[in-house]
């Protein structure tokens, strides 16, 4: 997918949430491209749930102590970053 765009700049990113790091920003960017490069919308959404499902348990493991892979860390920090932007749940859910 080299050239190709991601659908939001990062740099409006870093404005509409400033809690993102820049770790943040590149995983999102490096895992937003490989998900993207997938040419069917079904592939693109069953990796964007595996990524989600691998960050969830990366977060676990790190939690207990477990030393992280290269991806197990990308979809952690992915997984980070799409938290963080995540509008606020308000009282009432609405």
């Amino acid at each position: 997918m080299a050239g190709r765009e991601l659908p939001v700049d990062p740099a409006r990113l870093r404005r509409e949430f400033p809690d993102l790091t820049d770790g943040d920003v590149a995983a999102f960017e490096e895992v937003t491209r490989r998900i993207l490069a997938e040419a069917r919308p079904d592939a693109r959404a069953r990796l964007t749930r595996e990524i989600l499902t691998r960050g969830r348990q990366a977060r676990e493991r790190e939690a207990a102590g477990a030393k992280l892979s290269a991806d197990e860390s990308l979809a952690a920090r992915y997984l980070s970053a799409v938290d963080k932007m995540q509008p606020p749940i308000r009282d009432g859910g609405r």
